[in-house]
This record gives C-alpha cells, sequence and structure tokens, in this order.
C-alpha cells in the first residue's frame, strides 16, 4: 500500500517537505495618498486600510519597514479633476509628492506607482473620452507625459494599469528616450473587467460615471485572451507580468508562470480583502488562517510579487512564526 501520510505524521517532517513558501519579501503593500493635510480615514469597505495625506503617513511608513515588507504601490488621489486627468503629470501632483517625500526619508522602501487615470478624471474612465469610449492612442500620449514625471520624480517602477492596448511599447520607448532605461515596468498584463474592484472604488474616488470599463478591461470568462495579452507585454518590454484579480484567476497566474521567463505578480485585490474581512467579523471563518490560506495559493499558482492589503497582517504572523 502507498502510505503518503508517512510525510505528514510529525512537524519536522512537514517542514522539511513543504513545497510552497510564503515570505514577507513575497508582498508589496497598496497604499492611498490623498492630497490634502490632517487626513486619516478609514476606508469603510475595507477595513483597516485608510486613505493618508502626506503629513500623516509616517506612522504607516514606519509599520511597513519595521515588518520589513520591501515594497508599496501608490494610488494618488488629487483634490482636483478634469476630463484628461491632467494632474497626472503634474511635476508637483500628489503623486510626485508621494514619491520624494518616501524616496526621502524611508530611502530602503522601494516605491511603484500606479500609472492610470481613473482616479483623476472627471468621468471616471482610464483615459481621454471620445464617442463614449476610451480613445485608446490618445490616451497613450498622457500616460507617456505620467511615466515621465513619476521618473522625474524618483520612482523605482512604474505599473501601468489600464489597459490600453501598446501602452508598454509607450512607456518603454519614453523612458529610454529621456535616459530612464533602468526604470523597469510591471505591467497589468491581465487584468479582468471583475466585480471584485468595487471597493477600490470607495478607496480611490474612482468609480466611472457612466458605463463600465468592458471594453478595455478582459472578459472573465477568457483565458486564452490572456495569454495574448501577456504575450504583447513581454514583446513590448514588460519586465514583470501581472495577473488581476487573483484568487478567481489562479489558473491565469499558472498560465504566464508556465509560459513566460519573467516575474509573475498577481494583485490580491479589495473584493477579495473585504470578503475574508467581513465573514471573519461574523465569526463564520478564522480570518487570519484563510487570510495565510489565501495568500499560500497565489504563490503556489506561481506569482513570485503579491500586491495585497493584507501584507502587514501577513507579515506579522510570517514573523511572529
Amino acid at each position: 500500500m502507498f502510505r503518503t501520510r508517512r510525510l505528514r505524521k510529525h512537524e519536522g517532517i512537514r517542514r522539511l517537505v513543504k513545497e510552497t513558501r510564503l515570505s514577507v519579501d513575497d508582498f508589496v503593500y497598496p497604499l492611498f495618498i490623498e492630497e490634502g493635510e490632517n487626513i486619516e480615514t478609514e476606508i469603510v469597505s475595507m477595513p483597516g486600510i485608510k486613505r493618508f495625506s502626506l503629513d500623516r503617513i509616517s506612522k504607516e511608513l514606519d509599520e511597513v519597514v519595521a515588518l520589513k515588507i520591501p515594497a508599496v504601490l501608490l494610488f494618488g488621489i488629487p483634490s482636483t479633476k478634469d476630463e484628461e486627468g491632467t494632474e497626472t503629470w503634474n511635476d508637483d501632483g500628489i503623486m510626485q509628492q508621494a514619491i520624494r517625500f518616501i524616496k526621502k526619508n524611508y530611502p530602503s522602501l522601494y516605491v511603484i506607482t500606479d500609472v492610470c487615470f481613473c482616479e483623476y478624471t472627471s468621468h471616471g474612465h482610464c483615459g481621454i473620452i471620445h464617442d463614449n469610449d476610451v480613445d485608446n492612442d490618445a490616451t497613450l500620449v498622457n500616460i507617456a507625459k505620467q511615466v515621465i514625471s513619476h521618473a522625474k520624480a524618483g520612482v523605482d517602477m512604474v505599473a501601468p494599469s489600464g489597459m490600453m492596448d501598446g501602452t508598454i511599447d509607450m512607456i518603454r520607448q519614453s523612458l529610454d528616450n529621456t535616459g530612464f532605461v533602468n526604470l523597469p515596468i510591471m505591467a497589468y498584463s491581465v487584468k479582468y473587467a471583475s466585480a471584485f474592484y468595487g471597493p477600490f472604488r470607495d478607496a480611490a474616488d474612482s468609480a466611472p460615471t457612466f458605463g463600465d470599463r468592458r471594453t478595455y478591461q478582459m472578459d472573465p470568462s477568457n483565458r486564452d485572451e490572456g495569454m495574448r495579452e501577456a504575450t504583447f507585454d513581454d514583446q513590448e518590454g514588460a519586465d514583470i507580468l501581472m495577473v488581476k484579480p487573483a484568487l478567481s484567476y489562479l489558473d491565469i497566474i499558472r498560465d504566464l508562470k508556465n509560459n513566460f521567463d519573467r516575474p509573475i505578480a498577481c494583485y490580491n485585490v479589495s473584493g477579495e480583502y473585504a470578503m475574508v474581512k467581513a465573514a471573519a467579523e461574523k465569526g463564520w471563518i478564522d480570518g487570519e488562517k484563510v487570510m495565510m490560506e489565501s495568500l499560500l495559493s497565489m504563490k503556489r499558482a506561481g506569482a513570485d510579487i503579491i500586491i495585497t492589503y493584507f501584507a502587514k497582517e501577513a507579515a506579522k504572523v510570517l514573523l511572529k512564526k
């Protein structure tokens, strides 16, 4: 008789044969930074996550550093919005201020910026609107302006999330032509038009005022299309390929891991976070165990990098162990 249980009988042997190991080094922690002063507002639909103004964010960053989380992903919330999202390339905008503040005061933190427009446009879509839809190529011109502004502010990596065709090629050429040849790009390569984003739109004030994002984000039904999207980003010069969301798309994470010789990231999004928090608050699940099992599943599926709102909580569990 085959007895696979022999290798489960003792904690020592279970540790020796463990196939997947989760580490604090895997985590990127998203931060919402709002223009203004004296702002520290909890996001109701994301318990434990807050929006900060720069004058109130030091305590949060101190904790991130103390927990040895290596990187943060910044989302900016401006005080003014317009049709094109021009604040995204304002060299003194909230994102640019945040980059400079963190690089000066927390030099050990690796700073990644979200490159998009939905938080900055009056209509909440990810680019310039023509005929009630996002104009792909007109938006690319503004994406180039945005990434150059982030680069000049000192960002370590840019992460374009808008799903415009040709984005990676435009960014790579723009960075290379302005002397930022060593600045890497983390591509939101496979980003689905998902219902799991709901709480994020509360966090970032980014809900569209009309329609939805299905003309540029992917259909959740499609798997092969994800491979095509990732292939284009790989060929255009992306350094890291990302899948978003994570939990409902573990098969896509594994597809990318099996087919591309680049680091694979996934985004454990706001709705995934909120569901665990809500069920734990009701006493229906053990929140800490479900959190760790969920993150482990992403790592097991093939993610080298996990962007997660659980980063601080999970880091505490791992460091305690």
